[in-house]
Formats: C-alpha cells, sequence, structure tokens
C-alpha cells in the first residue's frame, strides 16, 4: 500500500518529532529537516505529497522555500504560523501556500487539514509543464536536474546547477551579483564577487560553444548576469 510522503520542514526539534510521530502513527510516510535549503533539496529529491513548512524556518524563510517550490512544483504546502500578524499570514498564502495554520495547533486540527489538501491530490508532486527552458543549442529541465547542450547530457556541480537554474527562471532578466550570491551561497556571501565570476566561468566553460566570447550567459557590466534565450 503507497504510503502519501510528508517532508516536515520546521527549526524546533521537539515540534518536528511529535509531528513526525503523529503523523507516522496515521500512516504517513515522513521526512523531516530543520532549515529551508535542506527542505528544498529533500523537495526536489523525494517528490513529498505535501509540505509542512514552519514560516520562520531557518536559512532560507518558509516563504521563499515556498516560492521556489511554486517554480516547479503545486505540490500542497501548509504553513505554520507562529504569529497573529494578518499582513505575514497573507504573505505567507500569496507565496503560493495552500493553507496557513497558527501555532499552537491541535495535532487533530492540522491532520484534518492535510487530509483536505491531499484529497485534491492523487500524484506525488503534480508538476507544472512549464519546466524547461531552452537558451542556444542549451536545454535545462528543471524538474529532472538535468542540463543537455548541443544534444548531450553535461554534469554540473550543485553549485553551478543551482546558479544555471536561478537564471533559467528568470530568463533574458538582469540578476544582479548581490541577487545571485544570496541565492548560491547565502547572503553572508552578498559581497563575495569572486566566488561569482569564479563559478560563471566554470558555468560557461561547460555550456558556452566559445567560453570567451559568450552568447548564453551573459554580462551586464557592473550590475549582474542573465541569461540569453534569443
Amino acid at each position: 500500500m503507497y504510503q502519501q510522503k510528508i517532508l516536515v520542514v520546521d527549526g524546533d526539534p521537539v515540534l518536528r518529532n511529535l509531528l513526525k510521530d503523529s503523523l507516522h502513527d496515521h500512516d504517513y510516510d515522513v521526512v523531516d529537516v530543520d532549515n529551508g535549503r535542506a527542505a528544498l533539496r529533500i523537495a526536489y529529491q523525494s517528490q513529498p505529497d505535501l509540505v509542512l513548512l514552519d514560516l520562520m524556518t531557518p536559512e532560507l524563510s518558509g516563504i521563499e522555500v515556498c516560492k521556489r517550490l511554486r517554480d516547479v512544483s503545486a505540490v500542497p504546502i501548509i504553513m505554520l504560523a507562529a504569529t497573529s500578524n494578518e499582513e505575514k499570514i497573507v504573505d505567507a498564502l500569496a507565496s503560493g501556500a495552500n493553507d496557513c495554520v497558527r501555532k499552537p495547533f491541535t495535532l487533530g486540527e492540522l491532520r484534518a487539514r492535510i487530509r483536505v489538501q491531499l484529497r485534491t491530490m492523487h500524484q506525488p508532486c503534480a508538476v507544472k509543464r512549464d519546466i524547461t527552458v531552452a537558451a542556444g543549442d542549451v536545454t535545462i529541465d528543471l524538474l529532472k536536474r538535468n542540463v543537455m547542450v548541443r544534444g548531450e547530457s553535461v554534469d554540473l556541480t550543485p553549485t553551478e546547477f543551482g546558479l544555471l537554474t536561478f537564471m533559467a527562471r528568470h530568463p533574458d532578466q538582469v540578476l544582479s551579483h548581490e541577487r545571485l550570491l544570496c541565492e548560491g551561497w547565502g547572503v553572508e556571501y552578498a559581497n563575495q564577487l569572486d566566488y561569482l565570476r569564479l563559478y560563471v566561468r566554470y558555468l560557461r566553460n561547460k555550456v558556452e560553444k566559445d567560453p570567451a566570447h559568450p552568447r548564453l550567459i551573459m554580462t551586464e557590466r557592473g550590475v549582474g548576469y542573465y541569461l540569453n534565450t534569443y
């Protein structure tokens, strides 16, 4: 019998274990992580049927995690919010969450809300269809995490792939150095421009026909980079 998989994302180990035990007892398969970056990685790998996501999860906020998941997936997301601030609740829902449950909550209430969301989704991690980006002779499959260059699969490191797919989700849009650094390495690296230049060079060596004269990963001097799809 198929067990529906739930990803629990919360920085509180006590609550996380409580949720895991309760959901296991009701025949759910549960994966749990304590921060937003790990949540994205596990979500992409394991394709859960539903995500329980703390609004204030460490490393990446719940809202940012939700937005990134929505780039590639329609998986139901229930936000857990330890706040009565209506604006934050609205922001959580606007980011793509299907529901928002305020802490403290009862386990019975949460399970009822989970059942409501799962009833509408019969397949794991129902994905959007616009998950492939083409730029010249490069094709990027955001869901399968695969990059094809002139018909051949290219191996990218996780950092290289993350950088390329972030640009692919914003094609032909100049992304600032700071935004790319925060996305790829975290806010503490926002001023480490050498990191970005190094990995842009790595990427160009792997995907450009002539890395010395790039046609795909373009530089906007003094501003940032963009993926050229024209």
